[in-house]
């Protein structure tokens, strides 16, 4: 297959006013650069999430202990100010994303579709985002307009609901491991920024990709046609394509990531986790840099202390825009080598002066914050008390079983589904919903505990698919992911027995679930579709569908006042200890 042609981006940012932030670096610090030596810069963040307002958000600083106090930190005004600053101190600066930068949104932009995040990234003049995960929550169409503009609707929600014209992302969407059905990439699987120096020209190329596992962890409607390649295969194919094109250092943005150990030299990848040194140890050596997200982490370490042949560079900025990482490249424009690489996590520090700095952009959250106050304040209902995502020994937690009641409520009638019971999974519940003193919850509240806008829908399955799929709760991870379960519905777990031993007295209704039985089971289209690696949910047929399930929770909180917490005796974990 012939790759993509790459685009191009080109012009400096100047850089404006400084900012006051804390900073640790990991790395060596920079010496002065030789006089041959061009010295490059490119400021890299990950895990947006469309938390373009400062409200709430705090961090600790970069390489702080535990017990240190946490300090204001992200929001889109501080954020654009924090990289002018940067900019300021070198120009030769590239400003890329690491993925996730729209989608399990705070209100005020994933209610508007995270156009206003992507306004923000505009003014920012951002160059590159690989895309991640939750680009695809809406579905490549929608993501489609995220790149190219306009107001086409692909979703329930409204485009274009605050101001009429979107133009898309004025930055290059990177997909190189997301193949389409013919072959090509969803997006350029890779770009090219140039810096006209003194002594020439030295090209940066960027290559993007997101996880391999993205459709476990997304609705299958929303990267249906598409392949997600290994991610490490995918970037070294084009590594020739990159050298003839010029590119003269290579970065790979990749959103998957890594978890620090915080033993050992914190400079050092020994001590990192997860996926991204399996990735790493199978890269091609030509890349410089690997920019990577995911995992919400923050670190900066040499990869080549653990693997000579491979000297990369692997940071990552934490998440919602709380921090950004500064790398600073040294390059011989003579001998066209690359002779220094250091990186360090800097804190996107709060400060009185950024609104006037920026007034643009001050204005625009402000007139989205304006729209999002209309819908987050409204007052649904009342409860007896807090609703949180927290699980107990069990694997239930009060909110992931009140969120099943209302799915269950929202379809029982017979014209709306006749569900017997309903399903929650755990990695939809974003955060608690906490009533104010005298109970009154708002939209807002519940928007937060569940910002996706899945549909709830009512499938056929057989109690020995439903007996499977609890089953399945020990094998899809290092550790069991339970699901919530509606009331009604309840069964005793041991997670000492053999596989497809582990669950039994499963009761519906207070009669035993029958094997052979039919019943009719509520849940969100994600894992209807076999989101969270629950495949066996997805060939049952759909037998009805029902609301938005924020809608279905809205609707439940408001046909009682006052209602009180679901219980937590559905599931009985008796492991032995």
């Amino acid at each position: 297959m012939m790759p993509i042609p790459p685009m191009i981006r080109a012009g400096l940012p100047l850089g404006l006013l400084l900012l006051g932030a804390c900073a640790q670096s990991v790395e060596r610090p920079a010496v002065p650069a030789p006089s041959a030596v061009a010295r490059l810069q490119i400021i890299a963040f990950n895990d947006f999430h469309g938390h373009i307002d400062e409200v709430g958000q705090s961090v600790l600083p970069p390489g702080s202990p535990a017990d240190a106090p946490r300090l204001a930190a992200g929001g889109a005004i501080h954020f654009a100010q924090a990289i002018e600053r940067l900019r300021a101190e070198n120009p030769n600066s590239a400003v890329v994303s690491a993925g996730d930068m729209i989608s399990a949104s705070p209100l005020i932009s994933g209610h508007f579709l995270d156009e206003p995040t992507i306004r923000v990234m505009n003014k920012v003049a951002v160059d590159f985002n690989s895309v991640g995960n939750h680009e695809f929550d809406r579905g490549p169409d929608e993501l489609r307009r995220i790149q190219s503009g306009g107001c086409e609707k692909f979703t329930k929600l409204a485009p274009c609901q605050v101001i009429p014209d979107f133009p898309g992302a004025s930055f290059g969407f990177l997909a190189a491991n997301v193949q389409q059905a013919d072959g090509s990439t969803l997006f350029p699987a890779y770009g090219l920024k140039r810096f006209s120096l003194g002594g020439g020209t030295v090209t940066v190329g960027f290559v993007g990709v997101t996880l391999e596992g993205t459709p476990d962890i997304v609705a299958p409607s929303g990267v249906a046609n598409l392949r997600f390649l290994d991610e490490a295969k995918a970037a070294n194919a084009y590594v020739p394509a990159l050298r003839q094109a010029g590119a003269d250092i290579l970065v790979l943005l990749i959103h998957e990531g890594g978890y620090a150990s915080g033993e050992g030299d914190p400079g050092d990848c020994g001590s990192l986790s997860g996926p991204l040194p399996e990735i790493m140890s199978r890269l091609d050596p030509a890349f410089d840099l690997v920019i990577s997200g995911h995992t919400h982490q923050a670190y900066v370490c040499r990869y080549g202390a653990v693997d000579p042949g491979r000297p990369f560079l692997a940071t990552s900025a934490g998440q919602y825009g709380t921090q950004i990482t500064r790398i600073t490249l040294d390059y011989d424009v003579a001998a066209r080598k690359l002779v220094d690489k250091r990186a360090e996590n800097v804190l996107v520090a709060q400060s009185r002066d950024a609104p006037a700095a920026q007034p643009e952009l001050a204005d625009l959250v402000a007139r989205y914050r304006a729209a999002a106050a209309e819908v987050s304040d409204r007052v649904v209902g009342k409860l007896g008390g807090p609703l949180t995502p927290v699980a107990d020994a069990s694997g239930q937690s009060t909110l992931g079983n009140f969120i099943a009641d209302a799915q269950l409520a929202a379809t029982r009638a017979p014209e709306r589904g006749g569900a017997q019971l309903a399903l929650m999974n755990p990695g939809g519940l974003r955060s608690p919903i906490t009533p104010l003193p005298d109970g009154a919850v708002r939209f807002g509240d519940l928007y937060s505990a569940q910002p996706f806008g899945n549909v709830v829908l009512v499938k056929q399955l057989t109690g020995a698919q439903i007996r499977a799929a609890l089953e399945q709760q020990f094998t899809r991870g290092a550790r069991p992911s339970i699901l919530s379960v509606s009331s009604g519905f309840g069964y005793s777990y041991d997670a000492s027995r053999p596989a497809g031993e582990r669950v039994f007295d499963i009761m519906l209704n207070g009669a035993p679930l029958m094997d052979e039985g039919i019943y009719r089971v509520a849940m969100n289209n994600f894992i209807a579709q076999g989101g969270d690696g629950l495949r066996l949910f997805a060939p049952a047929p759909v037998l009805a569908e029902g609301p938005v399930d924020v809608e279905a929770l809205e609707a439940y909180i408001a046909s009682e006042s006052g209602r009180d917490p679901s219980a937590l005796d559905r599931i009985r974990n008796v492991t032995p200890q």
